[in-house]
């Protein structure tokens, strides 16, 4: 009995620590997904330049779509004539971060940590798209995978169709891609923040504030005195987790809260961050087929090696600074009126994803595949 207070303790800690940030997420996401139009992102990431790459990285970093959400994106930007440098830096960037996961990360670990994170992500997707774009297209086949016809994602708007015409906006009939300007709209952004977005995290989150729980009562306190004596194994550890492991960049944060609390050190806990969220199983197979399997390696090297060396640097900076690392974590301040209602808002919106027969009628989407539907 006293096991499940704990674990019901550590997962309303965990989930006051993270509320606020990620509902203030999800609206900035929606204001910002509705403010730009779909076309400025194919418009900005054609070519093979340095430039083009660093535009598809900067750019990546505050978009709000997830590692599954981000695979569509990045094929139709190959279908569009991207760069394997673009596709690959937005690929790495875009599920790293996101508005929602930079608010909460800011939340749970203070600012220094998530501008270190933020940095670095940018380092790592830099980095692995201009080696791409100088090994990769060399004696390398287009991928059968690039050829295919793009695919729409669901964080991107899809008008409904004219009177009179199949299709519309998704049907592919010399239309595909194709909207009409339309002006802002405040229902429609926060549709897809609370809705859409909120849909596509709301199972990793849930698991992922289960598992930090889980983690926080689970782990022997003197795990910490264990793991000083061998750094590297908790790195590799937490490598072996992460790279094969899907789990969002917002869902990884409790994850990480409990494995520093628990005594991990603070470079083990952003290996994670940062491999975790970037790689998948899925992914990793989309890599290959869409930009071939030099770039994959790249894609694989740059993430593992870059999120170990930052991870490795992260620690050493504590260590010399002679901070304690569970200090960054902020989990304490959740007993305000604020805190409570935004927990209760987010475990709401979650169990409205996760119990859809009680909470939403299925949709529908008349004439044509699941793939022109938007979410919600």
């Amino acid at each position: 009995m006293a096991l499940l207070y704990q674990f019901f303790t550590a997962l309303w800690e965990l989930t006051g620590a993270m509320a606020p940030y990620i509902l203030f997420g999800l609206f900035f996401a929606g204001i910002l997904h509705e403010w730009l139009p779909e076309n400025f992102i194919r418009k900005h990431l054609g070519g093979d330049t340095i430039f083009s790459v660093l535009k598809s990285t900067l750019f990546g970093i505050p978009l709000p779509v997830c590692s599954c959400g981000v695979i569509p994106l990045a094929a139709s930007l190959k279908k569009e004539g991207a760069s394997r440098g673009s596709v690959l830096s937005f690929l790495i960037s875009t599920p790293i971060t996101g508005i929602d996961s930079i608010l909460a990360t800011f939340g749970m670990f203070g600012w220094i940590f998530t501008i270190y994170r933020v940095v670095t992500s940018i380092v790592i997707a830099f980095i692995a798209g201009i080696v791409s774009n100088i090994v990769g297209e060399r004696g390398d086949k287009d991928p059968a995978g690039s050829s295919a016809s793009p695919i729409r994602p669901a964080s991107f708007r899809a008008d409904p169709p004219a009177p009179g015409q199949a299709g519309g906006a998704c049907g592919c009939d010399g239309g595909c891609g194709a909207e009409a300007e339309r002006g802002f709209s405040f229902f429609e952004a926060m549709r897809y923040g609370f809705v859409t977005l909120m849909g596509d995290i709301a199972k990793p989150l849930f698991w992922g504030l289960l598992i930090g729980a889980a983690i926080t009562v689970a782990i022997p306190e003197n795990i910490g005195e264990w793991l000083s004596g061998y750094t590297w194994l908790g790195y590799l550890l937490v490598i072996a987790i992460a790279v094969p492991m899907y789990v969002c960049a917002t869902a990884s944060l409790p994850i990480a809260a409990s494995l520093v609390l628990s005594g991990v050190s603070l470079g083990a806990a952003f290996v994670f961050l940062s491999a975790g969220p970037a790689t998948n199983t899925v992914t990793i197979g989309v890599v290959r087929k869409m930009l071939g399997s030099r770039s994959l390696i790249v894609y694989l090297a740059t993430i593992v090696g870059g999120s170990l060396l930052f991870g490795l640097g992260l620690d050493l900076f504590f260590d010399t600074m002679q901070i304690d690392p569970r200090s960054v974590v902020h989990m304490e301040e959740h007993g305000g009126w604020a805190t409570l209602l935004a927990s209760v808002i987010l475990w709401g919106l979650m169990l409205r994803f996760l119990l859809p027969p009680l909470f939403r009628r299925k949709r529908r989407c008349e004439g044509e595949e699941d793939s022109c539907c938007t979410k919600g």
